[in-house]
């Protein structure tokens, strides 16, 4: 960085490096010089004209998002010329713009409408009629108001520049100029509803949240998204204990505004009517609402009774449920039930990573390395389906720092439009591809590799071994599918690792492996539905299970205790990158339960002393317990992520690569929680499909 440019804005000295933009400068400074078109990361647009700024010894008005900075630059943002330059574009703008402010869901959070308070005429000038469209659905989540769009370009940038997609763009000319999709009539792309936010006006509003309250009576609640493993903040707006909107306009989380549609619209699932509100009790080979006592005394007492008699326990944990609720669950299972007969549903080989990594110290990739690295390269991932965080960050770098991306897939990927290579391979046998990529990679300054779940086991140490073998700094990210899918390694839920990946004694059953055991006594489910892709061998063994539908496991269940969503709980979560984020509770679903408190109280009818079962007592433990998890508490209390810092020793147990399944999730899907949203299963793109670009 050259020196700092000195210039002066409202008689405030202000400092700026070289080639900063005036508007950003001003920003930095404290000082608001108002636009519509431009939008900080993306393209200049010079469109609005709102952004227009006096420059001493300049002939005319100044487009502020497009002029640098310029040494002795004297610079007035509210002169009396500016202000009545705006006063006058804002009436331009308002020549056509319909004033519909009491019905519009922009109200309140509108920038034109700030505008006008701000500066805005009593009267226009023009008499003319307006000119009027009608208001088109392009998608079950997006409509479209053309008569209150400004043609700010803001949704097109971000559609084309952010997501990678390019589904918008303008047609016609002159005061029949409006934004269209690419298809016509509707839209083909990520339903991400991005453009939805970004948008300054009320001209795209959204399918989920149009014409149901306005900001004011909302209560905003800021928690981690349920879905996949990018640990993207969403925030609910809630009112009268319902969910009606999820965004991040604060950009208080690690992904900034960035949500995908599951973010942003698959709440919904909270509300869907087959949610479990009530016990069942297998009567009759029925299952029956019974209360929550009966329920709960029913399965201590066969708790008790099978563990009492040196009975077969098997127990197969979530990775969708908290931190605090996997490591109590583990607990429950080798303290309170004598078994360590637990795991989960693995989709990436993490513990093989953190073995290879022995010794090593920042070879773990951020979410922000993603955005600041000079290169990285994807090994085994449809990228922008499976994890469109990280993809986004990417997309991001090579915009604003020129990134070199490098892709080894299966199929086409959207990564491969912006990298220097793309390769292809069969799943499982990429090494080969990334070894001919080795001339390009050691000549960059930094690398990131994210590999997906076909390299697993022997493949994940060569993988590493070849990062150490160029010769520059080279992190890591092991991807994987569900929001708390590291939280559930790190936490213990496995059969020869406990919390922090340190060794149990006696290896208990993978989850193959209880499934498939005839003498199974007792099978305890939190929060997973094995039996969607397996069948249980046991056919006279007692099954529990902890879930929010009736799923197919919670169906052969002889208990169905109902479970509260990762939106109605506090506690935390770990993403792909190793992140501790915090959730907090938006709502409540009558009936159903945390997990934790569940637990809980199953422990305190056997009368077990498991410790207090609530999320902070429980985090305490985990901190104080679990390798690389004593965080500093206030980072997560104000909303942001902690990056753990796992073993950084051997993990002394024998891989099994078999274990690894990424279900494949699309930008759509998500396990068995995915079908249960109506918005997500409504878009014409859903499935979806993982390499089609």
């Amino acid at each position: 960085m050259g020196d700092l440019v000195n210039l002066t804005i409202n008689g405030r000295s202000v400092q700026a490096p070289p080639g900063t933009l005036v508007i950003d400068a001003a920003k930095k400074a404290g000082i608001e010089i108002p636009a519509f078109c431009y939008y900080e990361g993306y393209s200049l647009q010079a469109a609005c004209r709102m952004c227009l700024v006096e420059v001493e010894k300049f002939p005319k008005l100044q487009a502020a998002c497009t002029l640098p900075v310029g040494e002795g630059m004297v610079i007035q943002t509210e002169s009396e010329q500016v202000r009545k330059a705006r006063k006058t574009t804002l009436e331009f703008l308002l020549t056509n713009h319909p004033l519909d402010c009491p019905v519009c869901d922009k109200g309140g959070e509108c920038e034109l409408q700030d505008m006008v308070f701000r500066y805005g005429a009593g009267e226009s000038r023009f008499t003319e009629n307006k000119h009027h469209v009608d208001e088109k659905q392009w998608s079950p989540v997006v409509f479209y108001d053309g008569p209150r769009c400004i043609l700010c370009y803001r949704c097109v940038r971000v559609c084309n520049e952010g997501m990678g997609v390019g589904a918008l763009g303008i047609v016609n000319r002159g005061v029949l100029s409006e934004i269209a999709p690419s298809h016509g009539d509707h839209l083909e792309c990520d339903e991400c509803g991005m453009c939805i936010d970004i948008c300054p006006v009320g001209a795209l509003t959204s399918g989920t949240y149009r014409y149901q309250t306005r900001p004011w009576e909302m209560k905003h609640v800021g928690t981690i998204c349920t879905f996949c493993s990018n640990g993207c903040k969403t925030t609910l707006g809630v009112r009268n204990d319902k969910v009606i909107r999820g965004n991040n306009r604060d950009r208080s989380g690690i992904n900034g505004e960035f949500l995908c549609i599951k973010g942003r619209y698959g709440f919904d699932f909270i509300e869907h009517p087959e949610r479990l509100t009530s016990p069942l009790m297998k009567v009759n080979g029925k299952l029956e609402e019974v209360s929550w006592s009966k329920a709960l005394d029913a399965v201590a007492k066969k708790f008790a009774e099978v563990k009492g008699r040196g009975g077969k326990i098997g127990v197969i944990g979530s990775t969708k449920t908290t931190n605090e609720e996997n490591f109590f669950l583990q607990k429950f299972a080798r303290e309170g039930l004598g078994t360590n007969n637990i795991d989960h549903h693995r989709s990436g080989d993490v513990v093989t990573l953190i073995d290879a990594l022995s010794g090593k110290t920042d070879a773990l990739s951020t979410t922000q390395d993603l955005y600041e690295t000079p290169a990285a390269l994807i090994v085994g991932s449809d990228l922008s389906q499976e994890h469109p965080f990280l993809a986004f960050q990417l997309r991001a770098n090579t915009r604003h720092h020129q990134a070199d991306i490098y892709t080894v897939t299966q199929g086409p990927v959207r990564e491969d439009k912006i990298a220097v290579a793309a390769l292809r391979a069969e799943a499982g046998k990429e090494l080969p591809a990334v070894e001919s990529l080795r001339e390009q990679l050691a000549k960059e300054k930094s690398l990131v590799i994210l590999y997906g779940p076909s390299v697993k086991g022997d493949a994940v140490r060569k993988l590493v071994a070849f990062g150490d073998s160029l010769g520059i700094p080279v992190k890591y990210v092991c991807l994987m599918d569900y929001s708390n899918s590291r939280g559930a390694v790190d936490m213990g839920l496995l059969p020869d690792l406990g919390p922090g990946l340190k060794p149990v004694a006696n290896p208990g059953l993978a989850l193959p492996e209880i499934l498939a055991a005839a003498d199974l006594d007792l099978l305890w489910v939190v929060g997973a539905n094995p039996l969607s892709r397996g069948t249980l061998a046991a056919k006279n063994a007692f099954v529990v299970v902890q879930e929010m539908f009736l799923t197919e496991t919670a169906k052969q269940a002889d208990i169905v205790l109902p479970a509260a969503s990762a939106y109605e709980k506090s506690g935390t979560v770990t993403n792909v990158t190793g992140e501790v984020q915090k959730l907090h509770a938006a709502g409540q679903t009558m009936g159903s339960k945390p997990d934790l408190e569940i637990m809980g109280l199953i422990a305190r009818e056997m009368k077990l002393n498991l410790g207090i079962w609530s999320p902070s007592n429980v985090f305490d433990e985990i901190r104080s317990s679990v390798s690389g998890y004593n965080i500093p508490l206030p980072i997560i209390a104000t909303g942001q992520a902690a990056q753990t810092s796992p073993l950084n020793g051997r993990v002394p147990v024998t891989p099994r690569p078999d274990l690894i399944q990424s279900a494949g999730n699309t930008l759509f899907t998500s396990g068995s929680l995915g079908r249960y949203s109506k918005k997500l299963t409504s878009v014409m793109e859903y499935p979806g499909q993982l390499y089609r670009p």
